[in-house]
């Protein structure tokens, strides 16, 4: 199994380059970073976690900033975003992030994807909250379109491109959808509670499923895979990665009896030596 991390990296962390250099050199697979660009103070919106939000929530670093450093000083690291809030995003100065930092890296990068929690934080995007979702797919559709070899106009319901010269491509090579429709762009993995609506979605636009916590999967795994073939799609391709787990041997030994291939592992958003003391003790699970 592949032991990758995660981390709220902040502005009072250890740094990006610091992290990147200590995972790799200890032979983990990779290093997932979250995404908020602010955290409005007034809110009634409740923590996913219940109680008070952490601080670090409202201090994360810009993701493919911080991602692209990792990047940038390490050859093996994996590096993914955990999740991009999409509908968030001008889809087209997106496509072009992505697909940069996917080159750069040499086709190291996981696009983790996910539909937010914070309906304060997406209103200042201007996200209508009850149509999220279908903007997320929106957007993806369009960012596809300008990943694909030839240029191609997308017209949809929350964004528009005309047909485009649009460089650098992602260095990922696509993979089918189903039988003749390619998915283009990096490895996508949709994050966000199970249930028949979220399945739906992975299995139309995804590589697999990032389940925060990875709890309940003897259940949902079932469920997901039924969607997933039903949709025409290869059994043998779903992945699911099990995000933001706290560790424990019984827990790994689970999921590999589920067939899962990776993990991602949570790490304290803390000082250097907080982290990397951490880093040796999930270094028994490598």
């Amino acid at each position: 199994m592949r032991i990758a991390t995660t981390i709220f990296l902040t502005d009072r962390t250890v740094t990006p380059v610091r992290l990147a250099h200590s995972l790799e050199e200890r032979g983990f697979h990779a290093l997932y970073l979250p995404e908020h660009t602010h955290i409005p103070v007034s809110r009634d919106t409740e923590a996913p976690m219940g109680g008070e939000l952490p601080d670090e929530y409202g201090r994360t670093l810009d993701p493919f900033v911080a991602l692209a450093q990792a990047a940038a000083v390490t050859r093996r690291l994996r590096v993914g975003t955990g999740i991009t809030l999409v509908a968030q995003h001008d889809p087209i100065v997106l496509a072009k992030q992505v697909a940069t930092l996917d080159h750069l890296s040499g086709g190291r990068l996981t696009f983790g994807v996910g539909y937010g929690w914070n309906v304060e934080e997406a209103a200042d995007h201007g996200v209508d909250w009850r149509t999220r979702r279908e903007r997320v797919h929106d957007h993806l559709a369009l960012m596809r379109t300008l990943w694909a070899p030839e240029p191609a106009a997308h017209t949809g319901p929350y964004a528009s491109v005309s047909a485009s010269a649009a460089h650098p491509k992602p260095a990922q090579t696509p993979r089918e959808l189903t039988p003749g429709r390619p998915l283009h762009g990096p490895r996508t993995l949709l994050g966000g509670a199970a249930g028949p609506k979220l399945f739906a979605a992975i299995a139309a636009h995804a590589d697999g499923w990032l389940p925060i916590g990875g709890g309940g999967l003897t259940e949902s795994l079932p469920a997901l895979r039924r969607v997933w073939e039903a949709e025409g799609r290869d059994p043998k391709a779903l992945q699911v990665v099990p995000y933001a787990v706290r560790p424990n041997p019984g827990k790994l030994a689970h999921y590999a009896e589920l067939g899962i291939e990776e993990v991602v592992l949570q790490l304290p958003p803390g000082r250097e030596s907080e982290v990397l003391r951490t880093l040796d003790e999930y270094a028994q699970y490598l």
